[in-house]
């Protein structure tokens, strides 16, 4: 059974996430995204699963800059997963209202996506930030005696037995995380439907040319190519130094989008291709299964 490296452990976002993609394949967690990452482009799994952008707190950035400087993997599905963030704590203080809970513990990403419930049900809480959600609830568990609360996905809460507190603190509703597969071609479908196909590029400007990313999107928007999302990132070779990562909802075989590509190219550009794939959107709440 081919397996699936994932930025683990158990009980993260990024753990569901490939439960959804790969609901058959053998998972492996692994402690970062450059981890995941390099295990594939060396061999090591045939298939990883990392996120890449949230909706209330943007891109991951190291996700981007792994992929364009030291990874040269496909990307071959997305999912767009909605991240209910879960209150919960130690069965044995289960039952204590919340402003007598002395600590709260998860990952940064996880805290900035509930701030605004913290400081109203528990402002008098110490925050600390730990590796991953699971990370937090597994020390809360470890430790009984104390006040302590987590927050993180409800696979978390199930996986280590905590108490749910209260579900979906998250501060928008509309909170949803893209991860993405890379490596080699799915080779099951996931257990949701796709909604489109779309394309991953990264594109590099001729330097000292005015107006070359005005030329870039004008190719794209000639050829009726929407850009889901375009962004900035360093090139790491000076100050004022970048290249521009682009998502395009059309295949890379499609004829508009050739035509596109060309003309870029055409025009003294540099450009990589991630590849095309699906993207599922998952709209529902998540079940998870652990195993």
């Amino acid at each position: 059974m081919d397996s699936v490296a994932y930025l683990g452990p158990q009980g993260t976002f990024t753990f569901e996430a490939a439960i959804a993609l790969f609901p058959k394949n053998e998972r492996v967690p692994y402690p970062s995204i450059p981890d995941v990452l390099s295990a594939v482009a060396q061999g090591k799994v045939p298939h990883g699963v990392v996120p890449v952008e949230n909706a209330i707190e943007g891109s991951v950035n190291l996700t981007l800059d792994w992929l364009i400087h030291h990874a040269d993997v496909p990307i071959t599905a997305e999912l767009v997963y909605p991240i209910t963030q879960c209150l919960m704590a130690h069965p044995q203080q289960g039952n204590r209202p919340l402003q007598d809970f002395s600590r709260v513990l998860s990952h940064p990403q996880a805290i900035a996506q509930c701030q605004h419930f913290l400081r109203k049900h528990l402002p008098q809480a110490q925050v600390e930030f730990v590796d991953s959600t699971a990370a937090a609830a597994a020390k809360v568990r470890q430790y009984p005696e104390e006040a302590w609360a987590a927050i993180g996905p409800r696979s978390a809460q199930e996986l280590t037995g905590l108490a749910l507190l209260k579900p979906d603190i998250q501060d928008y509703d509309n909170n949803f995380t893209r991860f993405i597969a890379v490596g080699e071609p799915l080779t099951r479908e996931p257990s949701v439907s796709p909604a489109y196909q779309k394309s991953s590029l990264l594109v590099a400007l001729p330097s000292d040319y005015p107006g070359a990313l005005y030329k870039v999107l004008a190719s794209f928007a000639t050829h009726g190519i929407n850009l889901s999302r375009i962004e900035s990132r360093p090139t790491k070779t000076g100050l004022g130094n970048y290249h521009f990562f682009i998502d395009a909802e059309q295949s890379l075989d499609h004829p508009a989008m050739a035509e596109a590509l060309r003309e870029v190219e055409a025009g003294g550009c540099q450009v990589r291709r991630f590849g095309s794939y699906f993207c599922y959107p998952f709209r529902q709440k998540p079940i998870v299964k652990t195993y």
